[in-house]
């Protein structure tokens, strides 16, 4: 789950500010100059409105899961987070804060608030403040992550404004995991996997991205974007298994990358001519220079995907819909595109839906009735896709339930587990807050 923010000047029919998924991707938050829209995302065919807001020029907008519980931050007050409970149309507090909100990042456990050399982190359940990290380096993007899982509520944010250091910070138990040296340029975008034990980086090159193990540290995997350089990645996204990885960029291509270790059985079992190339590369690369052989090492893109827009900017997830593995990506141009991934093959990605995010009610009928779909899918491939799944029997999962929230001593189950998306109980757990405490250094909360 990223927030990319829509370049100045991007041309977009609604003036689209912001795109971001939710922690499970079953939802799609979108700010405009004129308001901010939250939709469902369970279905291909349709982008059912969950709610919308008349909110002028909302650059952040985060819902929670599935719940009520939504965070927005407007460019009239860039200082002033806002909480509300949409389906009551009530606000649940607000904070006020010493500098503009970068970012902000949500789960089960914790908020997170960014500004450019500080990082706050709340107690989402109160609004308390737990721990101020002050002094930060300078992060003019207010680049985070934070892990969904809430038994690994890791934070991530860059330990250097001159290089790719990353910082996990432990926003449970408020303390420092470890230091990753991940790129040798500053970071571009970093993300966590819906486990909380697999963490992605890339720089402001853009050329190479790598999966590193939480909390450890370890780099697990390295995969070559292309050769261009200086490329922006707005967003970096696993899907919820962590076993495919997708980035987009400022470019028309998103590349999606299968975390697999390779096996030297398999290939001494089948020795085909991309096999005997592959040993070639191996064996040459031990007698070139580290760079050289760093960059015949790594994995190129398993999938991609051509998109018909090019310099805008954009956020990609990855979700399963309709028992189908889907690549979403929301683009500054105001649509929301949905295409099949093959997760046997790979290949060139077929798109087979395109959601117009903004207009009138008519506007988008008249859109969607217009639109052509990609060509049915072969039954072959839908037998390929429609895996098995591993998740335990609805009786033997306690907590969230489809319709309705924790049972009273419960234990609310792994996000990684969870069979349907999470619906958090709002009537008893949100709004619980109450009291917004304000802090020195920093400004005010209020409690409405």
């Amino acid at each position: 789950m990223e927030t990319a923010e829509a370049a100045e000047g991007s041309g977009g029919p609604a003036g689209l500010i912001c795109a971001s998924f939710n922690q499970d991707t079953t939802s799609l938050a979108v700010g405009t100059k004129n308001g901010y829209r939250l939709f469902s995302v369970t279905s291909v065919d349709r982008l059912d409105r969950v709610h919308e807001s008349k909110s002028p020029d909302v650059y952040i907008v985060e819902r929670l899961f599935s719940s009520s519980l939504v965070v927005v931050v407007s460019l009239s007050m860039p200082r002033r987070m806002n909480v509300y409970h949409f389906k009551k149309g009530t606000e649940i507090c607000n904070y006020s804060y010493s500098n503009n909100i970068l970012a902000v990042r949500l789960n089960r456990q914790r908020l997170i608030v960014c500004l450019e050399e500080s990082i706050y982190i709340h107690n989402i359940k109160d609004m308390k403040l737990l721990k101020t990290l002050l002094n930060t380096p300078i992060n003019p993007t207010g680049l985070c992550a934070l892990s969904i899982n809430h038994s690994n509520s890791y934070l991530a944010y860059p330990g250097s404004s001159a290089i790719g250091e990353i910082i996990v910070y432990d926003a449970n138990n408020l303390s420092t995991v470890t230091m990753i040296p991940a790129h040798d340029s500053p970071l571009a975008a970093i993300t966590f996997s819906s486990s909380g034990t697999k963490l992605s980086s890339a720089s402001e090159r853009g050329t190479v991205i790598r999966v590193f193990s939480v909390p450890e540290g370890l780099k697990l995997f390295e995969f070559r974007r292309g050769m261009k350089r200086y490329v922006s990645i707005s967003s970096l996204s696993f899907s919820t298994d962590a076993q495919f990885l997708c980035a987009s960029s400022n470019t028309e291509t998103v590349h999606i990358f299968k975390l697999e270790q390779h096996s030297h059985s398999r290939d001494e079992e089948s020795p085909t001519w991309s096999a005997y190339v592959g040993k070639v590369f191996s064996a040459a690369s031990n007698y070139l220079p580290a760079q050289v052989s760093d960059m015949m090492n790594q994995d190129r893109a398993f999938a991609t995907v051509r998109l018909n827009v090019f310099g805008q900017k954009n956020v990609c997830a990855l979700s399963t819909i309709q028992k189908l593995p889907r690549l979403l990506v929301a683009s500054a141009d105001g649509h929301l595109y949905i295409y099949n991934v093959d997760p046997q093959d790979g290949g060139e990605c077929v798109l087979v839906k395109k959601h117009r995010l903004f207009g009138s009610d008519e506007e988008e009928e008249e859109a969607s009735e217009s639109e052509v779909t990609a060509a049915p899918v072969s039954q072959s491939y839908a037998a390929t896709v429609a895996m098995p799944t591993t998740v335990p029997s609805s009786s033997a999962v306690t907590g969230y339930s489809e319709d309705g929230g924790a049972k009273k001593g419960e234990v609310i189950p792994e996000h990684e587990f969870a069979a349907s998306p999470v619906c958090l109980d709002d009537e008893n757990e949100f709004p619980p807050i109450n009291s917004c405490r304000g802090w020195s250094r920093s400004g005010k909360g209020r409690r409405t």
